[in-house]
């Protein structure tokens, strides 16, 4: 498993040469493939925030990267959006994208950047299953706990395994059970838990044969840009029924938690 200065380099070369969609989602599956995944992952993410924090919100967006959800956040209304990225290219270009919003270079369990109860709400998309370091994953959700004001709202996409976790060189799948726990422990409480994705990402809390059969599928449909866009084109109308209709995912969910009044 990469340390996290490895994670970290790995991270910096990644969005350096590739700061599109691909280079923050699931590269192997191509850039159109992955512009129909975030199509996906903007309405859910508008659909449930919309209802859960109200207009005018001082947000802090973790683990920024192009700034899609910098764009969401402004779309909601919120008053102030700053953003975070461990990277330096991600900070750099988010700094000339979004000159009105103020970006920092920071780790997620280091916010030595903001003081304590600094922000109505916090993200952190997209991001944290790629922190493999347990104590660095729970020191980052106890940062978002200590940034945050009281009964402030944390929003974060996870993978929530009901099977055993997966441990791999630059992510883990963790489960449920240690992600809700973690989250407890740091004063959260879940209020929202839905499927952000279904069937356009890669299916790690499904049986073995399911998950490399539906890969292979995937792999073998975007293969070439057009081919990827045509997958995503066709998945795309099913996507959107299927996170609707069920309560959860065989891969990313939406995971919205409160942060409980201080005694």
């Amino acid at each position: 498993m990469a340390t996290h200065s490895e994670l970290r380099d790995f991270w910096e070369r990644r969005l350096e040469g590739d700061w599109t969609e691909s280079g923050v989602g699931y590269r192997a599956l191509g850039r159109p493939f992955n512009t129909w995944m975030y199509r996906v992952r903007e309405e859910v993410f508008l659909r449930e925030v919309a209802g859960l924090r109200p207009r005018g919100a001082d947000v802090l967006d973790v683990g920024s990267g192009t700034g899609f959800y910098v764009r969401l956040w402004d779309r909601l209304g919120a008053s102030a959006v700053t953003g975070s990225d461990m990277t330096e290219a991600a900070v750099e270009r988010l700094r000339e994208r979004f000159p009105e919003h103020r970006f920092v270079r920071q780790d997620a369990s280091e916010l030595d950047a903001f003081e304590d109860g600094s922000f109505d709400a916090v993200s952190c998309m997209d991001m944290l299953f790629h922190i493999t370091d347990d104590e660095r994953y729970t020191a980052a959700v106890r940062e978002f706990a200590r940034v945050l004001r009281p009964g402030g709202l944390l929003v974060i996409s996870e993978n929530c395994l009901r099977r055993p976790e997966q441990r791999g060189e630059h992510q883990v799948n963790r489960t449920l059970a240690w992600i809700a726990g973690t989250a407890d422990k740091a004063g959260f409480d879940i209020v929202r838990r839905v499927p952000m994705l279904v069937l356009m990402n890669a299916q790690v809390d499904a049986a073995l044969p399911w998950r490399k059969a539906w890969g292979g599928v995937l792999r073998a449909a975007t293969v070439t840009a057009p081919t990827g866009w045509l997958a995503g084109a066709a998945l795309y109308p099913l996507e959107r029924r299927l996170v609707r209709g069920r309560k959860e995912s065989p891969t990313t969910e939406l995971v919205a938690l409160r942060l409980r009044e201080r005694a």
